[in-house]
């Protein structure tokens, strides 16, 4: 039975803006609730502005609810005294890579997180090597961060949380920057770290493929949860998403087109090879 390593009760979060004489207060997150289960691959959908970064902070302790509550295994981040622990737990990844590496070498910068939380030498050098190994970019650990592309700076970025034993990663955008081959490097590596260290991933993006490869998909609108459940099921409401300013899978919408003309079909599928296995089954039957 899997335990839940985010409990979200009731949270809600503004931002407040200035004038010159008065201030106005602009929700984000309207009174969300949900539970996240350790090892989920998680998707979160969303136009911009709709509140899904701000979320994902909300996980993270970098902000806290003014209303409701947010739980990290157990912690309330609310409460200051759990901020590290908390950020150990769940590591975050930002859009744009350049603005978390620091050092002038990638398996320094791997290693600064590990030396913050105290961690012995010895252990901090297999950590290290242990992460880069896991993302696939030891070759590169004595080179300069800013001569790697974009994809490779990205693990070097998920590195620098694996070094820090995190039981889950949330990724804010992370693969917006990136161009296809970046992208899919990054999609490879999260992949492997939840099939494999049961790492729970919560990855945050504008990519329709992206969003297919999750077990969970929710969308924001308006700062709040509109749908929630597998992509199958979420990518089902094509209408619905539209109607939100989002798109689906383009082979989904293909063959919603093909349902809408009368053809049957018994669920839309998500990818290519779903859907010529669906088109060779029908094209069999008649």
């Amino acid at each position: 039975m899997k335990s839940n390593i985010f409990e979200v009760n009731g949270a809600s979060f503004s931002y407040t803006t200035y004038g010159e004489t008065t201030s106005k207060e602009i929700p984000a997150i309207k009174d969300v609730s949900l539970k996240i289960e350790k090892g989920d691959f998680l998707v979160i959908l969303g136009r911009n502005g709709s509140g899904k970064s701000t979320f994902s902070r909300l996980l993270n302790a970098l902000l806290i609810p003014q209303k409701g509550t947010v739980f990290v295994m157990g912690k309330d981040t609310a409460n200051e005294d759990n901020v590290w622990n908390i950020r150990s737990t769940a590591g975050m990844v930002f859009q744009n890579p350049d603005n978390q590496i620091i050092a002038t070498t990638v398996e320094e910068d791997v290693a600064f997180g590990p030396e913050n939380l105290g961690v012995e030498p010895n252990e901090i050098r297999k950590r290290v090597d242990d992460a880069l190994a896991t993302v696939g970019i030891s070759e590169f650990k004595k080179n300069a961060p800013h001569l790697l592309s974009g994809g490779q700076k990205q693990r070097v970025a998920i590195a620098g949380i694996l070094a820090m034993k995190p039981e889950c990663i949330i990724l804010d955008e992370a693969t917006s920057m990136l161009d296809p081959i970046g992208r899919k490097e990054v999609i490879n590596v999260l992949r492997k770290l939840n099939k494999e260290e049961n790492i729970t991933i919560i990855h945050i993006t504008h990519h329709m493929d992206e969003a297919a490869l999750a077990n969970r998909l929710i969308i924001i609108d308006d700062g709040r949860i509109v749908l929630d459940g597998t992509p199958q099921e979420v990518f089902s409401n094509v209408e619905i998403i539209k109607s939100l300013g989002l798109d689906v899978p383009q082979v989904t919408e293909l063959m919603y087109s093909l349902k809408k003309q009368g053809i049957i079909v018994d669920k839309l599928p998500l990818t290519v090879d779903d859907a010529f296995e669906m088109l060779s089954k029908l094209r069999k039957s008649t």
